[in-house]
């Protein structure tokens, strides 16, 4: 802490940086495995409710009030679609595009902030190294003005210099492996989401539209 407090200003601001691209990315993180959790949670329910064959008013009525759950979100979709659809149009057709274009969503939905997880993870090293780089040149300039090269000199510069390339690896790591992790989850939920599709055009949930 020492160290820190008696860095150059150019260091301490590299230090900050990525103290906050840390923080930032574990709250990205706990926030998107909560949101996992619950989102898989949900589709599993809704899933089985789904396969049960309650008919297609109890599936909308389930659908209506599900929260952060992308299958209900892609039955709601469908539904409303083939109601305001086209009549130049098949309803298979119709019922394709808006499964298409509400999946999209949904994945976009997931997967928003995840860039931040990303950019901290390939910058973070970058910005810990040019701390790094600048504590060196300063320790390298104190040696020059005392016309010193012991180990008392230069040792407070190169620890500066360290400090500042741990920390940029404190922030990157857990960023990408979070990443990777928030990945990995979305493509489950795919999966799940384009079974479903295939499960929801088969089905005669649509059939009638009332």
């Amino acid at each position: 802490m020492k160290l820190i407090l008696e860095a150059d200003i150019v260091v301490k601001g590299v230090i900050i940086l990525l103290a906050v691209l840390s923080v930032v990315s574990w709250a990205i993180i706990i926030q998107k495995m909560l949101l996992f959790q619950k989102v898989r949670k949900n589709c599993e329910q809704f899933l089985d409710f789904f396969r049960a064959d309650m008919g297609s008013s109890k599936v909308l009525d389930r659908a209506h009030k599900a929260t952060m759950n992308p299958l209900a979100s892609l039955v709601l979709h469908a539904n409303h679609a083939l109601h305001q659809g086209s009549t130049t149009q098949s309803d298979r057709n119709i019922l394709s595009r808006a499964l298409e274009r509400t999946k999209e969503g949904e994945i976009w939905f997931l997967e928003n902030k995840l860039s931040f997880l990303a950019t901290t993870g390939s910058a973070a090293p970058f910005i810990g190294l040019f701390g790094t780089v600048w504590g060196i040149m300063n320790a390298f300039l104190n040696i020059g003005e005392k016309g010193a090269t012991n180990l008392a000199v230069v040792a407070p510069g190169i620890a500066e210099a360290l400090i500042a390339t741990a920390i940029g690896l404190v922030a990157a790591i857990p960023a990408v492996i979070g990443y990777n992790y928030c990945v990995q989850k979305i493509r489950g939920i795919t999966h799940t989401m384009d079974q479903f599709v295939s499960e929801l055009t088969d089905s005669n949930i649509f059939d009638k539209k009332s």
